[in-house]
């Protein structure tokens, strides 16, 4: 079922599949800006997922982009690679967990 706001998003992060983030550790924050926007952090640790709104210290990767993007991508109705090369998605930090979060979210 698609998801129509950040909010929801976010909600079923810890719902996850536990395979894909099987050996990860990694604390991803989130600067959505626009309508739903906010800052949120994604914390996965021994197969866990934990979400929390607000930004984390040092984070391993931090994205910015538009959150009816996010929303969108979320969806599968926008590709993370496309609107990365359009300037749609800012990354800082770890970029293979840039492209491993793809599969994440998806």
């Amino acid at each position: 079922m698609a998801v129509t706001t950040v909010q929801e998003v976010f909600a079923r992060m810890p719902d996850l599949d536990p395979s894909k983030v099987q050996g990860l550790d990694a604390v991803i924050v989130f600067e959505l800006s626009g309508e739903g926007g906010g800052e949120w952090t994604l914390t996965v640790e021994d197969g866990k997922i934990k979400v929390e709104e607000g930004t984390a210290d040092s984070p391993s990767m931090t994205l910015s982009m538009d959150g009816q993007d996010f929303v969108a991508m979320s969806n599968g109705e926008l590709n993370a690679t496309s609107a990365f090369m359009q300037g749609k998605i800012k990354i800082s930090g770890d970029m293979s967990l840039a492209m491993r979060l793809q599969s994440i979210l998806t």
